[in-house]
């Protein structure tokens, strides 16, 4: 990937250009110190004088009035904020009308930004304050009061706190009065650019020091970059959180999120002052010393998948190569490309007016259909359908181009949506909460409507990386999660706010991805890449989980690796110097899978005796149970020494009813509560009561014996038993309760229970004769 910049012969301004802004993605404002405003039109390559200032005003900075506010679009008049040597905070709309100015700073007004939601503008000054002023130009209030100049300043994502510079200090200043301000020394030089990602959260700043840093929102340093040739004049974040520039003097660096650079362009600008985005991410655009306005838009960019390797040679072209055969295929498009995806045999590429849904198999005939937003931030593909994200809602897409779903939730911003925060599968979509990171929202993709009662799965803490399981049916679907700990837990989706329905599989987690045609999880922990051969195995027999991990020593992937991808065998890691590290796991466990998946148990046996590996025996006892595979089940678990187990299984095989056997499958999993209402539905009263005998859980036992009418002297003579053996009174008043006037008589309590186990071994019977008359009707 790079930046294809562009300039013209001649300069337009007569003098340096101090700032850019973008008013759409075809058109530019651009202020100079020779006192024009101008407007550039990229689509006829026309530049027109939109004002000429007053000779006092020197402009310095300009930020457009936010077009979207929550991801809706504002139906306010086009205006942007200008700021001037002069001291003055200027309002002027979009004809280039001054619409009001104010004495905003002692001093030149370096900084002006509003808000994300337009709801307040932000001035810094050469006299050291902080300046927070309404949408119609009124002041608020005087945020800080420094003692040297503030270059630079940014709003944070939610809008609730500030970061500005301090000499070589960078501060974040909450809004709240009484909150604590956080500050550190950030440069060995003056800060002069600073940029707060509202997507990915980071902070970006560049200084004298001829230095530019990446930083988490605690102030910790994520990427420093070695000393360039000039200070960095230049910082900006590009829309989507994924990409940054960086500007010096005649330098234009393209970067990752991570930090690490993709380009390196060296135009003949001199000092790069300002640098924008276009709201769609393709394009950036540079105020230059010498006069010139700098153009680039983003090319070369790759796309692979399993033997598809695909690249974005110009703004409308894509080059498809097959690396099996070597054979090469040209796609062109009417618009130039914003977003592209290739995975489950699909290419999906949106341009700024359409969608293109391509086939790996015919690259000549794609689908096209018509986009309402021409700005899509995020594609996301699952083997049935696409996801895309435009900033305003999401959409979700059947690959024949038939809208499926839209899924919404009130105070959801889909405008910094990224792929940590939103994942699809073929049956669900699961969106983290936008305001409340604990919170990630369930929806049905077919429908768009929230899953079960609609309450969402709320997690103790932030979440920061979420992903939902690819395969399998959507009763056992399962999403994985990470938090701030670096915590990683599975929950089930269709299962939630039971207290079986999360369980921590991890620590140290880093980055994660499922493995695209089985429910595999792989990820970096603490510098080890871990592959979870059978994460679901926690809801059957959560002692098999360790059995079941596979991990292999990663010290190469050192600093803050990023999974790419993990599709067939193979693992793409992306390292924080950007190269790609590719790393085989076994194939034996995509195959378990899908002799599981289709109930090939002999296969599946035949497979783990062949390999003899532990950890396949351990997935394959946890698949058979899950499966109620009893025989399969006790092959496995006696492979690996699990002799207890083996014996409880036998037991299972030993009983008569379905549904006592089917409860008791249940109990091997330690679901206790559904174990018991299985019992209760077949009016199996005795069994649900000796269940909680015996896991010595009196009272519920002794809630059931009252509550039936039934076996109340059975509870009584088990707890006197269990008493006597530990010397032990009794102190419980409901047992007391009960136990006066109760007589303990073991053979007839003995005598009771043969009496019900006839009775089930009856209905047994009964059942199977059903069965068999319905059979031969």
């Amino acid at each position: 990937m790079r930046l294809k910049t562009s300039l013209l012969k001649e300069p337009k301004h007569g003098e340096l250009v101090s700032c850019v802004g973008w008013t759409s993605a075809d058109e530019l404002y651009s202020c100079s110190d020779d006192h024009h405003i101008l407007r550039w039109n990229l689509l006829t390559n026309e530049t027109s004088v939109v004002v000429k200032l007053q000779e006092d005003i020197y402009p310095i900075d300009l930020h457009w009035f936010p077009k979207t506010v929550s991801g809706k679009k504002q139906a306010v008049a086009e205006i942007f904020a200008l700021t001037s040597s002069d001291g003055k905070l200027h309002l002027v709309s979009k004809s280039g009308r001054i619409e009001k100015s104010v004495e905003a700073h002692k001093g030149a007004v370096l900084a002006g930004r509003w808000n994300h939601d337009g709801t307040a503008l932000i001035t810094a000054g050469e006299d050291g304050q902080l300046k927070i002023w309404s949408k119609s130009g009124m002041l608020r209030s005087t945020l800080a009061q420094q003692g040297s100049p503030v270059y630079s300043v940014s709003w944070a994502p939610d809008s609730s706190r500030l970061l500005y510079t301090s000499g070589r200090q960078l501060i974040i200043k909450p809004l709240q009065p009484s909150s604590k301000l956080l500050q550190w020394k950030a440069h060995d030089g003056i800060i002069l650019k600073v940029d707060w990602s509202a997507v990915n959260d980071l902070i970006l700043s560049g200084g004298e020091d001829c230095k530019y840093k990446v930083w988490d929102s605690y102030g910790r340093l994520l990427f420093s970059s070695a000393a360039h040739d000039y200070p960095i004049s230049a910082v900006s974040w590009a829309p989507d959180g994924e990409l940054f520039a960086v500007g010096s003097f005649s330098t234009l660096r393209l970067c990752d999120k991570t930090g690490w650079s993709y380009s390196l362009e060296k135009p003949s600008t001199g000092s790069v002052f300002s640098l924008a985005w276009s709201a769609d991410g393709t394009q950036l655009a540079g105020a230059c010393g010498n006069g010139h306005v700098l153009f680039a838009h983003v090319v070369e960019q790759r796309w692979e998948w399993r033997n598809y390797e695909i690249t974005l040679t110009k703004r409308r072209t894509m080059q498809v190569r097959n690396v099996l055969n070597d054979a090469v295929d040209v796609v062109e498009f009417r618009d130039r490309v914003i977003k592209a995806s290739l995975a489950h045999t699909h290419l999906v590429v949106t341009t700024s007016m359409q969608c293109y849904v391509y086939s790996v198999k015919n690259w000549n005939t794609p689908l096209i259909f018509e986009l309402k937003e021409g700005t899509v931030s995020l594609i996301l593909q699952a083997e049935r359908y696409f996801l895309l994200v435009d900033g305003a809602e999401v959409y979700v897409y059947s690959y024949e181009g038939r809208l499926v779903s839209s899924p919404k939730s009130p105070g959801l911003r889909m405008d910094i949506l990224n792929s940590q925060s939103i994942s699809l599968s073929n049956d669900t979509i699961a969106i983290r909460d936008t305001t409340d990171e604990r919170v990630v929202f369930l929806f049905e993709a077919l429908t768009g409507k929230a899953i079960g009662d609609g309450k969402p799965f709320i997690h103790k803490m932030e979440v920061v990386l979420i992903a939902l399981d690819q395969c399998g049916s959507s009763n056992d679907r399962r999403l994985a999660l990470i938090d701030k700990n670096r915590d990683l837990y599975l929950t089930s989706v269709r299962k939630l706010g039971r207290a079986d329905s999360v369980y921590k599989i991890g620590t140290m987690v880093h980055t994660l991805a499922w493995n695209d045609s089985a429910n595999i999880l792989c990820g970096v922990q603490d510098h080890q890449l871990t592959v979870w051969y059978h994460p679901s195995v926690v809801f059957v027999d959560k002692d098999l989980l360790p059995k079941t991990i596979c991990t292999k020593d990663s010290s190469e992937l050192s600093g803050s690796p990023q999974i790419m991808s993990y599709v067939g065998s193979q693992v793409t890691v992306r390292r924080v110097d950007g190269s790609l590290v590719c790393s085989a796991v076994s194939q034996y466990p995509t195959l378990l899978h899908e002799y599981s998946s289709s109930a090939r148990w002999e296969d599946a046996l035949r497979l783990c005796r062949f390999a003899k590996d532990q950890t396949l025996w351990s997935c394959l006892a946890g698949m058979a149970m899950s499966s109620r595979e009893l025989s399969t089940a006790e092959v496995a678990y006696a492979a690996i020494g699990e002799v207890d187990k083996v014996q409880y299984i036998n037991l299972i095989k030993d009983l008569p009813s379905k549904d006592s056997c089917a409860a008791h499958v249940l109990l091997f999993s330690g679901r206790v509560q559904e174990a018991e209402s299985t019992l209760l539905q077949a009016n199996l009263v005795y069994h649900a009561i000796q269940i909680h005998i015996n896991l010595y859980n009196w009272d519920r036992a002794l809630e059931l014996a009252v509550k039936y009418k039934t076996h109340v002297d059975t509870v009584l003579a088990h707890r006197m038993k269990f008493l006597q053996d530990f010397g032990k009174q009794e102190t419980n008043k409901r047992f007391l309760q009960y136990s006066e006037g109760v007589d303990v008589d073991w053979e007839k309590i003995q005598a009771k229970i043969e009496m019900e186990f006839a009775k089930e071994r009856e209905q047994a019977a009964n059942a199977t004769v059903r069965s068999s008359v319905s059979i031969r009707r």
